[in-house]
């Protein structure tokens, strides 16, 4: 899980977006949120906009502090926080049931992450999965609406060597360029969040899903311990969308309910934060300390928040870069609390198919 250095986190910042017009980029974002008086049906019906201006903004950073794979994982005691994200991303191409042949559709927004089956990391903040033992003929297109993030995914791939099999296409995962039951499975990490509707979105993954085949995700939830007449909750909620550049967060029973709806049968579903031996926010919590990830710990972020300081300060960095990292910082608070008063969950798991008929 190799990090970008100071150098590439400078030249990183603001994506494709010219960098003199990145503070621009950085107050329209911010608009679309409760904090700077945006509302949830604005930050909707704009999520393309949105999303595609916090993922120029926030890639490079993620890179820097997470890697190549920026998701959570639940986690074994005495594993780390890489091992866990590996497991993580193996269990869900295991349950897929993937044979060499398989044209797999890995689906994303903008979004975040990297899948690996076997030893190497595939496609960053989207979806892909790497040539391993069990996946070595397996073909997978990822889908991605975020320009910057499909070169960053394309260099990636190439490095890894897994070019040949892993694909990407530019698009909208809510209006795919694809014809109907065209793909063996379909996979999403933490990604269909992104998606102003959760109906529309599973529907069409649905509609290019073979008949008796499988989708597989993991889902950003809130829990049913959230309450939103509770201030404090909602204000958590708030940190989460616009940190995480979410147009909403909805409930896990309103995924599964949305999934039944657009005709997927579920075969399993679970929210896997709550079995796991540790927490699956501890990266970011300001209490822990590891060598490992230190980037992600208080003095980490404190020492990178102030290497962006000076970094804009000489011109390294683009102006609003200070400004991207707040945003960020407020996610990772509104995060840890999210999870310690077990009202968010980043890994709501399900497994579900499509019927052979749509009798059955």
């Amino acid at each position: 899980m190799s990090k970008a250095g100071a150098l590439d986190l400078a030249s990183g910042l603001g994506g494709k977006i010219d960098k003199t017009d990145v503070l621009s980029a950085v107050e329209k974002y911010e608009k679309y949120h409760v904090y700077y008086g945006g509302d949830e049906e604005e930050r909707k019906s704009n999520y393309t906009d949105m999303v595609n201006k916090y993922y120029d903004l926030v890639t490079s950073f993620y890179e820097f502090g997470w890697g190549e794979s920026f998701h959570f994982a639940p986690r074994w005691i005495g594993e780390s926080l890489r091992e866990s994200i590996k497991r993580h991303e193996h269990f869900l191409a295991l349950q897929l049931g993937l044979k060499p042949g398989h044209k797999v559709r890995s689906t994303s927004v903008e979004h975040r992450e990297t899948v690996l089956v076997g030893p190497w990391p595939c496609i960053i903040k989207c979806f892909g999965i790497c040539q391993g033992s069990l996946l070595s003929s397996s073909s997978v297109t990822g889908l991605n609406n975020n320009e910057y993030q499909i070169t960053r995914g394309k260099e990636l791939n190439r490095i890894a060597g897994v070019d040949k099999t892993c694909n990407f296409v530019k698009a909208d995962f809510m209006k795919m360029p694809f014809p109907d039951s065209s793909f063996d499975a379909v996979y999403a990490i933490e990604a269909t969040c992104h998606a102003p509707d959760a109906y529309g979105c599973y529907k069409e993954i649905y509609r290019v899903l073979k008949p008796g085949q499988y989708f597989a995700a993991y889902e950003w939830c809130m829990t049913d311990s959230f309450d939103p007449n509770n201030q404090e909750h909602q204000k958590i909620k708030a940190e989460i969308e616009i940190g995480d550049g979410l147009p909403d967060i909805r409930l896990t029973r309103q995924c599964l309910e949305a999934l039944k709806q657009a005709g997927f049968e579920v075969i399993w579903e679970k929210d896997l934060a709550v079995d796991s031996p540790v927490a699956w926010y501890l990266p970011l919590d300001k209490n822990h300390f590891s060598l490992s990830s230190f980037r992600l710990t208080a003095i980490g972020r404190f020492i990178t928040k102030n290497m962006v300081k000076a970094l804009e300060f000489v011109g390294f960095a683009p102006r609003g870069s200070q400004r991207v990292q707040d945003f960020l910082e407020k996610a990772a608070e509104g995060l840890v609390e999210g999870g310690r008063k077990e009202i968010f969950t980043p890994m709501y798991f399900f497994l579900a198919r499509k019927p052979l008929s749509d009798s059955q």
